[in-house]
């Protein structure tokens, strides 16, 4: 099987990387290969790779710069996918693309489902919308997994700013009024091998389940916490930095406002494919490992 794969460079996409070797053979063009902001590009890329599959975890994720450069996300985040998505119907592939919590507007008490109504804040997340739809509406075989709080031991990510802002500042004020569930980078890689695994399983096996398994899935590591109490677990146990102060987000104005509530139910990905993805706490640990054995090993 022949599997393209966009921001394979990104947090995610170098995840999938290692977990999608497993699956055939992964093909990652560079961004002068596959320009996600032109659709010539795009088309030409998935005409030339034919593949079977195709992975998109390429997408403009700089929120707050989103709003001055609304025009540039779109093309990335609403058009890409529905160009990837008319590519993949018109030779037959399967397409999965990553997705996000900012497409709801926070104010559930609590966390959301996949039919909940999707109400952006910003125009990231309004992007985002756009490919979601755009993908449905495209009509071929397709998996959208919503996630949320991505970190990872590489990339740019809340994990790593706060390892470096420990160490450079006196004191770090941090927002405790937005709740959500940080979910490594790894584990949502190593769930959407499991599932596109376990989709091509029905699939030669003659059941007529890809359209139950198909559409929109959220995929976020369990538990619940703050950006405050996420920072404190980071730092636990590490002497001599800033000290930590929590704030509401009405001190922490931003171009780009964002959803209070972020947590998302689960309850369907473990439902269709088997997959329920560990406690945040676990998952924070083993980054914490992986980190510092690169750290040490540099």
């Amino acid at each position: 099987m022949r599997i393209l794969l966009t921001g394979g460079n990104g947090q995610v996409g170098w995840e999938l990387r290692r977990s999608l070797a497993g699956l055939g053979e992964v093909i990652a063009p560079a961004r002068t290969d596959l320009d996600l902001a032109a659709t010539d590009s795009i088309a030409a890329a998935v005409r030339l790779i034919r593949p079977d599959l195709i992975v998109n975890a390429g997408a403009y994720t700089a929120v707050d710069k989103a709003e001055s450069e609304a025009d540039l996300a779109m093309r990335v985040n609403g058009i890409a996918p529905r160009v990837l998505a008319e590519e993949a119907m018109r030779s037959g592939a399967m397409i999965v693309h990553y997705s996000t919590d900012y497409v709801f507007n926070g104010e559930k008490p609590g966390a959301y489902v996949e039919d909940d109504l999707a109400a952006p804040l910003n125009v990231y997340g309004r992007t985002k919308l756009a490919g979601e739809r755009a993908i449905a509406e495209a009509g071929g075989p397709h998996l959208i997994f919503r996630t949320t709080w991505i970190y990872g031991p590489r990339g740019q990510n809340f994990f790593l700013t706060m390892s470096r802002l420990f160490r450079e500042r006196k004191e770090l004020t941090i927002v405790n009024d937005q709740f959500g569930a940080p979910t490594p980078a790894r584990f949502v890689a190593d769930a959407t091998a499991v599932a596109i695994q376990k989709t091509l399983m029905e699939n030669r096996l003659g059941h007529d389940r890809f359209r139950p398994m198909g559409g929109i899935y959220h995929m976020t590591a369990s538990g619940r916490t703050n950006w405050y109490d996420f920072a404190v677990e980071i730092l636990r146990g590490q002497e001599g930095g800033a000290a930590l102060r929590p704030i509401p987000s009405a001190d922490y104005p931003t171009p780009a406002k964002r959803p209070r509530n972020s947590l998302l139910d689960n309850a369907r990905l473990q439902q269709v494919f088997g997959i329920s993805l560990p406690d945040w706490k676990a998952g924070l640990r083993l980054c914490q490992e992986e980190f510092e054995t690169a750290r040490k090993g540099a």
